[in-house]
């Protein structure tokens, strides 16, 4: 959160410092001076019995030949019995390990099916990681920013899209590793939040599932959303997902003499592309890639500014 109120407060210090600096001083726009920008922490069943009487007639004999048969048969029905039994269950429990084996590795076709698989793999990571290691969190900007004239001839003074791409970069979040449910709820991908996705069908535009050496690589691509001043965690498409920046963020850190000149802020979220691999055995995600980027409306200046952030992820479970 730190991250996105830094870029907040920048964006909102070069606006407000360019229109007064243009209203103080209309002819003179070299006497000014760069603004100030403070750097705040960044921070997975025999023998028949006629046959036994007609070969001796001795009584004794069929009797002995009664009692064989009987001793014969039992045994042999015992027997068979039991084999049979035996084979029954074995039979039953190797059907039953091929199914668990078929539904583990069960390999989702159908964009329902992807999206549930990847609602499922990502929200594990919040219930079940032991781990999760944050190779980076970038921000950078995603194309040239919309300006009203007074604010480009700041702009570029201070280096146009160059400078403030690199500004965002330098104020991006390095590693980290978070352990235990408490962080990784906290941290891994949407802040704050016990779960990872609610994505469904209606909120993608596209969703892809290749496999290699029992290993899912699922793509999803969330569709855009359009301007607005009141989005949640939750809300439209890409905020089902992604951790994106919200318009309460922006304007809570806007300066009150900065407001009344450029107003307050509406934020439209033209992508989201995440990009995850799973162990086809477990379910268990290996590695994600978050890029979601995020436009920041001025209208009552007439500004835009388009921005994204990449993240970065190694899970263990």
């Amino acid at each position: 959160m730190n991250a996105k109120k830094l870029i907040a407060l920048l964006l909102a210090a070069v606006l407000c410092f360019s229109f007064a600096a243009c209203g103080g001083n209309s002819d003179d726009t070299e006497t000014t001076t760069e603004p100030e920008v403070v750097d705040v922490d960044v921070d997975t069943d025999g023998e028949d019995e006629t046959d036994a009487v007609e070969a001796d007639g001795d009584e004794t004999t069929v009797a002995e030949a009664e009692d064989e048969e009987t001793t014969v048969a039992d045994g042999e029905d015992e027997t068979t019995a039991a084999q049979a039994d035996g084979e029954e269950t074995t039979v039953a429990e190797d059907v039953s390990s091929e199914d668990e084996t078929e539904a583990a590795s069960s390999k989702p076709e159908t964009t329902a099916e992807i999206v549930a698989y990847f609602n499922t793999a990502v929200n594990k990571v919040k219930t079940s990681a032991k781990s999760v290691k944050q190779n980076h969190v970038t921000n950078y900007l995603a194309a040239t920013p919309t300006l009203p004239s007074a604010v480009k001839t700041i702009y570029k003074m201070l280096g146009e899209d160059e400078w403030l791409d690199q500004t965002l970069v330098d104020n991006s979040q390095g590693a980290a590793t978070y352990t235990g449910s408490a962080e990784i709820k906290e941290h891994f991908p949407v802040e704050g939040e016990t779960w990872a996705s609610k994505l469904t069908v209606d909120d993608v535009k596209s969703a892809s599932c290749t496999e290699s050496n029992g290993v899912y690589t699922i793509t999803v691509v969330a569709k855009a959303d359009a301007k607005s001043a009141s989005v949640k965690h939750g809300d439209g498409h890409c905020a089902k997902a992604f951790n994106v920046v919200l318009p309460s963020v922006i304007n809570d850190n806007i300066p009150g003499i900065a407001t009344s000149i450029v107003g307050t802020s509406t934020v439209n979220y033209p992508m989201g592309k995440a990009v995850i691999t799973v162990d086809a055995a477990t379910g268990n995600v290996k590695t994600a890639e978050y890029d979601i980027q995020w436009t920041i409306n001025f209208d009552k200046i007439g500004a835009a500014i388009p921005l994204g952030t990449r993240s970065s992820y190694v899970v263990t479970f």
